[in-house]
């Protein structure tokens, strides 16, 4: 069984921040907007707001790009939109992998997002052998007996696991073994793989419970302010009329 962490070092070779990695898409997909209006200059508050950080942080991202702008003019958009896509590796093509054909196996294949981003659907895998055979976004779904030689010949280096949770591990150990060294794992389940894989988890109940969070934060100040706010004078004139310790004072003589 393979062993070892579930992410690489917290830098990248360059030494760029995973911070900053995490946030370069989000970049990327506002610049891209930006780029199909044709506006050709953006600021960095303008940016930052599109993307949902602080013009702060953005400035300091780019700083690790190389990219700090011009003073009165802003950024450059299709040079950054160039620049963020380079080092996020998108100037090539990614041959991608999809083990697992379910509903969510076949929604990802028929995700129309992927080619426009740099990624190619190069195969498509499933452990039924009702599944082989059958056209899934017009790609035929091959059986995972074949899962190494599928690998081998389209020279795939990103895998994505959505079967049940029980047989991802099996299937990303195999996935690593035949030369995957990138996993997006959807199924509910933590993935164990050597140095030099990385993983990145995608789990909907957890961003679920995250918002439930927050959900139930907000009703509990709703009823706050409905409840109103305690009568602060009445509270101070009671105190006013008692001791330290509770009791009351006693009257000083006159």
């Amino acid at each position: 069984m393979a062993t070892g962490r579930t992410h690489r070092p917290a830098t990248r070779s360059r030494g760029i921040p995973e911070a900053t990695v995490a946030r370069l898409p989000l970049y990327l997909r506002a610049l891209t907007a930006l780029s199909e209006r044709s506006v050709p200059t953006v600021s960095s508050e303008e940016l930052a707001a599109a993307a949902g950080v602080n013009s702060a942080k953005l400035r300091k991202d780019f700083s690790y790009l190389g990219s700090y702008g011009t003073r009165g003019v802003g950024y450059d958009v299709e040079y950054l939109v160039y620049q963020i896509s380079r080092e996020l590796g998108l100037t090539q093509d990614w041959p991608v992998v999809i083990v697992g054909i379910g509903n969510l196996g076949a929604a990802l294949a028929n995700y129309g997002g992927f080619a426009s981003r740099g990624f190619r659907v190069a195969a498509l895998i499933d452990a039924d052998p009702e599944m082989a055979g059958k056209q899934v976004a017009g790609i035929t779904v091959q059986h995972s007996d074949d899962m190494e030689r599928i690998i081998s010949e389209n020279g795939v280096s990103i895998g994505v696991i959505t079967t049940p949770p029980g047989v991802a591990q099996q299937v990303c150990e195999r996935l690593v073994a035949a030369g995957v060294t990138s996993i997006l794992n959807f199924a509910p389940t933590v993935l164990s793989v050597p140095d030099g894989v990385d993983v990145r988890k995608v789990d909907l109940s957890i961003e679920l419970q995250i918002l439930a969070f927050h959900e139930q934060r907000k009703a509990g100040e709703e009823a706050a302010l409905t409840d109103g706010p305690r009568p602060v004078a009445a509270t101070r004139k009671q105190s006013a009329d008692k001791g330290p310790d509770g009791d009351v004072p006693a009257v000083m003589p006159a």
